[in-house]
Parts: C-alpha cells; structure tokens; sequence
C-alpha cells in the first residue's frame, strides 16, 4: 500500500548503528558531531506547502488534485462531493500512486450538514482476491508472482467506494464532480520531481529481468509516460474516456461491461486468474469508525482490515501511560523518541500476530488489543533504559484464546472532514494496465502472506490470518484519521503514505500539532522516526540522524539505529482561532488549497 519501493528499507543509507561494541558506537557518533545539523526538510521548507484559510481547505499530494476539490467546495460541494473530486483527479495525475484501479478507505465526520446532520462513517472500499486464489496459491509460482503478474491483481474497489460515498453523503450530481478529473486528463498535467522518480523506476520496472513482457500494456506505459518530451505535459485520452463513462453511468459501467471486460482481459493477458463474475461481484463495507481517546480528545480511526486505526490507538494509548515524558517532550528528546519507538513496537507486533480480515476470522481482536488494562499491561513492560529482543514484544501480553499510497484531507465550510487514503501498492502498483481506458492495476495480492515465512514488499512480517481466500481483503496500513476536541469539533485531520510508515508518520503528525503544538507545515515536514518491530531497526530520518546526542542515546539504549531518507508522505489540515491551517507533506510535493 503506498507509492513504494521493493523493500522497506531498500532506499536507506545502512549507517548502521550496531547494538554490541563501543567502537561502533565512538565511530558513528564521532561522524555524526561534524554532520550538518539538516532535516529530510526543514520546517521552514515545510512551511511552503502549507497556507491558513478562513473557510475550508483541501490537502492532496498534487496541487491540481486540491484545487478539483477546491472547485467542488466553491460551489457549494460538501467535504464528501470535494473528496470525490479529489481522489478522482488524483487518478490523473498520480497514476504511480492510486487510481480507479486500486482501493482504499475514507473516513468521514459530518458536522451539521445541511443534508446529513452529524455522522461518523467508516468506508471500506479495498480491494478483494479473486475468487480463484486460495491460500497456497502462490507458493508454486514465481517468487515475485504476487507483484510483478496477473495474480497479483486484487479485485479494485475505488470506483464503487468513492461513488457510493458520492450517492450516500454528498450532495452534487456525479458529473459535476468527476469534471475536473475528466479535463486534466484531457487538457494534461505537469511532470513534477515525484512524478518523475515514478516514471525513473517504471522504465527500470519494464527493463527487469523479472518482468515477463506485456505487450499492450508495456507500449500505453511507455507511450503515456516515458516516451515523452521532459518538458511535455501528460494527457490521458483514454482515461478521459473512462472517466466520462463512469461519470454518465455510474459505478455499473466499471464493473459490468465494456471497461470491466478490458480489464478481465489485462489481468488473464498476464497470467492472473479474475473473471468477470469477480467484479460483477465486489462489494464495499460501510462501518462505524473505531473511537479512542488521547490528552481528552476524540481519535476517530478506520477498523479492520486497516490496521492503522488499530496500531495507532494502541501506540497513543500507551504513550499516555507516560505523562511526564509527554509533558516535557521535545522533537529530539532522546526519552520521547525512545518511548514513541517501544510503543511502535509493542503495536505492531500486535499487528503481525493477530490481525486480518474480520470477516473471514472467528472474533475480531480490535476490542481486546485496544482493553485499557491490556494496554497498560504493554505500557508496565516498556523499559525506558534500554530496548529488546523481537520476541519481548510479541509474545509480552496475548489475547485470551476466544479469540507507489496517496492520502488527502478535506474540511468543508460547516466543519466536516473527510480523510482518506487510497492505494495500488507499489509505484504504478503491477505495471499491468488497462491501456483501452488508460489507467493501471493494483498488485496489492503482495499485501496477504502469500509465502508462508516469508515478508512482504514492505518487510512486514504477518501471520497465517492474512492468508489470502476468495473474496478476502488484504490487511493494510493505511491510516486516515480525523481528531475531534472536547466539544466535538474537527481539530486534526491527517494521513499518509508510505505502506507501514503511514502508520509511525501520521502518528508522530498528529503528536507534531497536539503534544508539541507545531503548525501544520511543521507538522507535516519535521524529521521523523520510524520502527514496525521487524526488521527490528529503528530509523531515523538525517534531521535526527545529525544530532549526536539524540542519536548516540538511542543507540546506547541498544537500538539499532540506521539512517532513512524519507519516512513517508504525511497530508494534515489543523483548525486555528481564525480557520483552517492546511500543509502537504514538501517530501512529495503536494500543495493545499481553499478559501
């Protein structure tokens, strides 16, 4: 899930910080006295990406893709019409990211809409294994099998999940508000830096060894996006087209005719096994938001088969266990940043052991893994001298035995949010598209354990409930959040990108605004941490990286502290006494709009 690489830490500098041996620990933090005192980016930078509006805002990852919620909101659009808009324009111009070919999960909180009155809503719209695969399916395949083929492509649900939020909690006509996708997909965009390392790593894609040629789709992706003048801008002719069908016809014409066909016929092209009766057959979930609580707010979050909302609630729940550190907590304070890395770890291992799709396990674990005395319990083991062994966390507190991403926000002039992150998996997802309607399919099938012992694209480590099954939704990391005040009222709304590290940056974002009470382009870009217990290394972005004395203390705690370039892409609207602070994440080059 997230525009991604082939492994978590592949893009890393290992500057490896190593637990045993003094001189290691004299060498590295002897090197990193004379570093230059630098962020991933600076808050300043930051501040570039960010801008204050009196009345709503939206914060996507391509500044066309806000401003077509922008449109939406002008003209009288809610926050579910704006979302809508956004995330069909970021089909266009983030193809390397999300799209109609992907899924995802948007969370909504209405505020005394006109229409709808006060709601909290969940909305489940990730992607399901086609009927033909089972468990065991890709253990006889090629290793890769699972990212770089036909099997890899789970059933897409954006289209049905973003209509469906369309007809049930907006309030403008279906063709007003996919207009402005339809017209940068005709009229084009700009080729901006993420867009360009997208399209650097798909032509390294299409020229792999591991890549068995697909004729037509290869010829659309180098013809749309490689094949092209530097300065030219991108149109998609044949997106265009498909959006305009969704847009006179509804969701029916995505998954029941000609558009379903073209991509039946992509997917068998290339070895997979969906048919038609697969996506005739997709259905979304709509569900009540999980609800936790952190310094008396209100943390609305998604539930499974998000384990975001999940590991999120849990990672808060036991930092409040610790309030003086809390209170005295500073960016690079070597005490928070070593409590916020053990709660990372004591959450996700709790994600690798016990979580997966509910509708396909005997109890769901949310309401065990998030009991207040379980948490505490987690809290009680947490050593604040020194860090463990993978196996202290896993196996500390059990459950009684009965049991490539992009995110944007959007707050509307009534003060309803939505938040909502939508995914293909890796960068430009399989590589496989379906070049008749211009747009490429997810390969998130590598988000199951689809090898038994084996770690996913991410590194994640999962267990045997994530198996895939027929109909069954892979377990994600996305993490759309929406934080309400003691009154009710939207305060936060974020999210990211970044497979497991949406998890650990939208975490310390929200931290960022409601514990160090930072600005939202400070919040969004400040250098961050990230630790998901397997591989059991804590990283560290150069910003942290560079003082010695934050990062010499974690490492004499016996981290494993390596240097990471960039954690993930963080999207982040914060209310203020006088409106709305709006801040894309600089890492990706987003920026807000609004009014």
């Amino acid at each position: 899930m997230a525009t991604g690489v082939g492994t978590l830490f592949g893009c890393m500098k290992r500057f490896i910080v190593h637990r045993k041996g003094s001189l290691w620990l004299f060498a590295v933090i002897a090197v990193m006295v004379v570093l230059p005192l630098v962020g991933c980016q600076s808050g300043q930078q930051g501040e570039r990406f960010a801008a204050h509006y009196s009345t709503a805002a939206v914060a996507a990852d391509y500044p066309a893709a806000s401003q077509a919620g922008l449109e939406v909101l002008q003209m009288g659009g809610n926050a579910v019409d704006a979302a809508v808009a956004t995330s069909f324009a970021l089909s266009v111009v983030r193809p390397q990211s999300c799209g109609i070919g992907g899924g995802g999960f948007m969370l909504i909180h209405l505020q005394d809409d006109p229409k709808h009155g006060t709601i909290d809503r969940a909305i489940d719209y990730r992607e399901r294994a086609p009927a033909g695969i089972g468990p065991d399916h890709f253990e006889n395949l090629p290793k890769f099998a699972s990212r770089h083929s036909g099997h890899a492509v789970a059933v897409p649900g954006t289209v049905a999940g973003l209509l469906h939020a369309l007809d049930t909690y907006g309030t403008l006509d279906r063709r007003v508000v996919l207009a402005p996708a339809i017209r940068l997909a005709r009229e084009g965009f700009a080729v901006d830096a993420a867009h360009r390392s997208a399209i650097e790593t798909l032509a390294t894609a299409l020229s792999s060894e591991r890549r068995t040629s697909f004729p037509e789709s290869d010829a659309f992706l180098l013809r749309t996006y490689i094949e092209r003048p530097d300065d030219a801008v991108i149109t998609n002719p044949y997106m265009a087209q498909c959006l305009q069908i969704i847009a006179d016809h509804g969701a029916e014409a995505f998954y029941d005719g000609p558009i379903a066909g073209a991509i039946v016929s992509a997917v068998q092209r290339s070895g997979g096994v969906m048919t038609a009766n697969d996506l005739r057959t997709y259905r979304l979930s709509e569900l009540t938001p999980l609800r936790g609580s952190f310094m008396g707010r209100t943390v609305l979050a998604m539930p499974l088969p998000s384990s975001g909302g999940i590991t999120m609630l849990e990672t808060l729940g036991i930092l409040e266990r610790f309030p003086l550190i809390l209170r005295g907590a500073r960016g690079s304070d070597p005490d928070y940043l070593h409590l916020l890395a053990e709660a990372f770890a004591f959450a996700f291992a709790d994600r690798a052991v016990y979580l997966g799709d509910p509708e396909f396990m005997q109890h769901d674990p949310t309401g065990q893994i998030l009991d207040p005395k379980r948490i505490t319990a987690r809290a009680g083991r947490l050593d604040m001298q020194q860090t463990h062994g993978p196996e202290y966390y896993a196996g500390a507190t059990p459950l009684p035995d009965d049991s490539g991403t992009s995110h944007f926000c959007v707050v509307d002039v009534n003060g309803s949010a939505v938040s909502c992150t939508e995914t293909i998996n890796l960068t430009f997802g399989s590589k496989i598209a379906v070049p008749e309607y211009g747009f490429c399919l997810n390969n998130e099938m590598d988000d199951f354990l689809t090898r038994r012992g084996e770690v996913n694209a991410f590194g994640l480590t999962q267990s045997e409930r994530n198996l895939p099954e027929p109909g069954k939704r892979p377990l994600s990391s996305m993490s759309p959040t929406i934080v309400l005040d003691e009154d009710g009222t939207v305060e936060v709304v974020a999210g990211a990108s970044g497979g497991p590290r949406i998890i650990t940056a939208t975490t310390q974002a929200i931290l960022n605004v409601l514990l160090l009470k930072r600005p939202a382009g400070r919040a969004v870009s400040s250098p961050r941490i990230h630790h998901q217990w397997q591989p059991d290394v804590l990283g560290l972005e150069p910003g942290l990286m560079g003082i010695s004395a934050t990062a010499g203390e974690l490492a004499a705690r016996g981290h494993s502290v390596v240097e990471v370039k960039s954690s993930a892409v963080v999207q982040l609207i914060r209310r203020t006494k006088t409106g709305w602070q709006a801040a894309s994440d600089p890492r990706k080059g987003g920026k807000p709009a609004g009014y």
